[in-house]
């Protein structure tokens, strides 16, 4: 059974940049900015000390599970 919160096509492309950028995180003020803040009430992503943004344990493996997996 499906118990996850759906994410929209924009917070999913948000999700893959953010796994896409890793170390570097993604800048807040960009267009998927409102992404980046609802994926971080979603707790899969976290805005660190320096204002940018990067996917959480939570991200990557929500990531790994519903977005990698139709790429393969």
């Amino acid at each position: 059974m499906w118990n996850e919160p759906y994410l929209e096509t924009c917070c999913r492309s948000a999700l893959h940049r953010l796994t896409l950028v890793r170390p570097h995180g993604r800048p807040d003020g960009l267009k998927d900015g409102p992404c980046l803040q609802r994926l971080a009430g979603m707790g899969l992503a976290r805005a660190r000390p320096d204002g940018r943004f990067e996917a959480t344990e939570a991200g990557l493996d929500r990531h790994a599970t519903e977005i990698a997996r139709k790429r393969a």
